[in-house]
């Protein structure tokens, strides 16, 4: 569980890297090992990054920058940069308050905030303490009736997009986590799945055995439930956990107003490749239907500015600003957006892009 957080913020502290050491400790071993753990060998959890690193800018010189800003339009609001909280669960782990911390940090900065089904915090009692843009990422569940009533919980609190994330019928075997014998303390527990119908353990059971043929997998969702889903929402409903032109084609097909590019951090199938190496494949499928957002790997504003420069509309926060709300609570997480936003625009002034509409390529350096 969490320790106390700081009141203030070092001065050292200058980029998200700098309040690692600081979330470590405030939390035990175990804590620890589920927030950074990632699938088996961990391979592509560090691709994720590496993939990044790889990567150059290219600097431009002289370029007109006046009136520049990084404002984005989307869904019909207006955000005042492409940088969203990516849903996290069970954020009373990192802070006592958890999801309510988040909450206020996105307000604080105008972030767009993606709360999660297995969040520690009912979904209304998050709403209530935000004043920024909610979207609700979903877990289809076993009952597809108590699947429904999330959904219409969402859309009442005033949640404004669903997010489905599809690449996690089963969790991953995270072994770093497993060694460290993991578990759930008593008073955290995915509160908005109460009551709802189980599949012998639960929906989201750490496999061991097999599996295939067995009841986890024969209740699991299919792209038949993301026509079902569309057909029962108003919201615009985006896929998370695309990573093929494939099946971002048949996302498409199946009434996705969105899609968002990701391997799950890398948690939970291991030897994938990096998001931002088939982000490009994935906008050309889409050829501009919808927006492409990504998660993965973004660990600095340059990263953002990548993102967007292969095609991402907007990308997603993980583990950087859960490290910001275990070391600080809501001052961290809202430090740590304060710390990419910078960051971005001064890659963005430095490769000469005045907005995100200047964006493109032409700032990857190919040599």
């Amino acid at each position: 569980m969490a320790a106390d957080v700081l009141t203030t913020i070092p001065s050292h502290v200058v980029s998200v890297s700098d309040y690692e050491p600081l979330a470590r400790e405030r939390m035990d071993a175990r804590t620890w090992a589920y927030l950074t753990s990632g699938a088996a060998d961990e391979i592509t959890m560090h691709e994720n990054r590496d993939a990044f690193r790889r990567l150059k800018l290219r600097a431009r010189a002289l370029r007109d920058l006046s009136g520049g800003n990084t404002h984005l339009k989307l869904f019909g609001r207006s955000f005042p940069f492409p940088i969203f909280l990516g849903p996290v669960a069970y954020q009373k782990l990192f802070h006592r308050s958890g999801e309510l911390e988040t909450a206020l940090a996105a307000s604080a900065q105008q972030a767009g905030m993606i709360v999660s089904t297995q969040a520690s915090v009912s979904i209304e009692d998050i709403a209530g303490a935000a004043r920024t843009p909610l979207w609700f990422q979903l877990y289809v569940q076993p009952d597809r009736g108590f699947t429904e009533e999330l959904v219409h919980r969402a859309e009442n609190a005033g949640y404004e997009a669903l997010v489905v994330t599809v690449d996690a019928p089963v969790d991953g075997l995270r072994d770093r986590e497993r060694r460290a014998g993991f578990v759930l303390p008593a008073d955290v527990e995915a509160v908005n799945l109460r009551g709802s119908p189980r599949v012998d353990a639960g929906t989201h059971v750490r496999p061991s055995g097999l599996l295939l043929g067995g009841p986890l997998l024969h209740v699991a969702p299919t792209w038949q439930d993301i026509d079902w889903l569309r057909s029962r929402t108003r919201l615009p409903l985006l896929v998370k956990g695309i990573m093929s032109a494939e099946d971002a084609r048949t996302a498409m097909a199946q009434g996705a107003d969105g899609l968002v590019v990701s391997n799950h951090g890398g948690r939970v199938l291991d030897t994938q490749p990096a998001t931002i190496d088939v982000l490009s494949k994935i906008v050309t499928e889409v050829e501009g239907r919808a927006p492409v957002l990504l998660d993965g790997g973004i660990h600095r504003g340059a990263d953002v500015l990548k993102a967007l420069a292969m095609g991402a509309t907007a990308v997603l926060l993980g583990r950087s600003y859960i490290f910001g709300l275990a070391a600080a609570g809501a001052v961290g997480v809202s430090h740590v957006i304060q710390i990419l936003r910078a960051e971005l625009e001064v890659a963005m002034a430095l490769t000469g892009c005045r907005d995100l509409d200047a964006i493109g390529e032409s700032v990857l350096s190919k040599g």
